[in-house]
């Protein structure tokens, strides 16, 4: 729906505001693609299935905010209260204190990677579902509370959410955006004790993290494998909701839908839809079945900023643990996602109007050029795609599916139009966290 091809990376978020999802602008036909569009990003090792049935659920849910009047928001599941950089949130909650100074580290520390640590997925057991008690009684020590102290521009303040752990000497699963700008992340496990995490690897594209904590002995969830699901199977949601106010909550509901396509700030997720309560502080928490596995990371809920007219209930989201497992062993190898090719490009479709006034009857408008990539030297602003290893561009679409046939390191040869004149180069497609380096 959305009418750009995007390529560099995202703005950055202030935690001002909940990502929301927009109706589609006004423009030709077209989407976004880049940091912001992880799905057209990923390669086949990380891509989540997607089954045909699900695939309009973005365009449906585009729809269902435009008939709200715009009142459908996709709600982030932390808490992240901003204050000027002078105050900070002690670890209780509650007011800020004001102290005349805070130093901190400019980013968070680094764990070392590549140890051969990888998340196992196990198969769903045969028989009857387990008793909700005996749910809880099963994960609720693999459940973690995290508290990430943040640092946005001249506002700080603390971001509270949940965490699971996937191994015994302390390496645990939660979302990007919950430590997203952190220089600090407080873990306090469910037996009281408490450990300072170091960052093993972040992905925004799946809003994906690894943190590591200095543990040994600990109690790991036992993972599940989300293709085993299907609609309506009985799930429950362990997590922090309000953050340390209300840890260990477990609500229960059902799957209501698999595969679901969502666009969150043009930033398309394929996630597991449940009728299980979900709110601030959920965020990185486990989406369990029946049998105590972890089968998706709770991430996201559907909420309505209208109280007069509309109400929206039991739509919560979860990331599939067939999207994590690539993922997180990705993270845990290298600190980042590999297979992602890029451009390094931001484009757009034609108006009729502007073919007619540059003479060409296809192309994609070229909005700008991200530095460090190699089409930095070649393409410019202004510039019209016509065509892509010989494919005509009409739509973004298009170009994404000439760049989604090749791999990192290899090339599109484009025919282009600048001012009139009519140009050809070559672009090497490059890995997408190095341009986000």
């Amino acid at each position: 729906m959305h009418p750009y091809y995007f390529d560099p990376p995202p703005e950055e978020n202030t935690g001002e505001g909940s990502p929301a999802v927009r109706p589609a602008p006004q423009e030709p036909p077209g989407r976004w693609e880049g940091e912001q569009q992880p799905a057209a990003h990923a390669g086949p090792a990380v891509r989540p299935t997607r089954r045909k049935s699900e695939r309009g659920a973005a365009l449906v849910l585009a729809a269902l905010t435009l008939v709200l009047g715009g009142t459908a928001v996709l709600l982030a599941l932390r808490a992240q209260p901003l204050v000027d950089a002078g105050a900070f949130y002690p670890s209780g909650g509650g007011q800020a204190s004001v102290t005349p100074s805070l130093s901190f580290q400019a980013e968070l520390e680094r764990a070392p990677t590549g140890d051969g640590t990888v998340l196992s997925l196990e198969a769903k057991p045969e028989g009857e579902g387990m008793r909700l008690q005996d749910i809880y009684r099963k994960v609720i020590p693999s459940i973690v509370s995290i508290q990430a102290t943040v640092a946005k521009g001249t506002l700080q303040g603390v971001s509270q959410g949940t965490g699971i752990l996937m191994s015994g000497d302390g390496y645990l699963i939660t979302n990007a955006h919950v430590i997203d700008g952190a220089f600090r992340v407080d873990v306090s496990l469910e037996d009281g004790r408490g450990f300072q995490a170091k960052l093993v690897g972040s992905d925004s594209t799946t809003d994906l993290a690894v943190l590591k904590i200095e543990a040994e002995g600990l109690t790991p969830a036992a993972f599940g494998d989300s293709e085993d699901m299907v609609v309506g199977d009985a799930v429950v949601a362990i997590g922090n909701p309000m953050g340390e106010e209300l840890r260990g909550t477990m609500t229960d509901g059902i799957l209501s839908a698999i595969n679901r396509d969502m666009e969150v700030d043009g930033n398309p997720m394929t996630l597991l839809q449940t009728t299980a309560a979900l709110n601030t502080g959920n965020s990185g928490g486990a989406l369990v079945n029946d049998r105590g596995q972890v089968i998706g990371i709770t991430n996201m809920k559907l909420v309505s900023t209208d109280a007069d007219s509309n109400t929206l209930e039991g739509l919560g989201f979860a990331i599939p643990t067939a999207t994590v497992k690539p993922v997180v062993d990705s993270l845990i190898q290298s600190g980042h996602v590999t297979g992602r090719p890029t451009l390094g490009v931001t484009v757009r479709g034609l108006y009729p109007s502007e073919k007619e006034a540059r003479g060409v009857a296809c192309g994609l408008l070229v909005d700008a050029v991200q530095a460090g990539s190699d089409a930095a030297d070649k393409v410019q602003a202004g510039d019209i795609l016509l065509t892509a290893n010989g494919t005509e561009l009409n739509t973004t679409d298009d170009l994404l599916a000439v760049r989604d046939a090749l791999d990192v390191g290899e090339s599109i040869l484009f025919q282009a139009d600048r001012e009139g004149a009519c140009l050809e180069y070559s672009v090497r497609l490059v890995e997408q966290y190095e341009l986000n380096q």
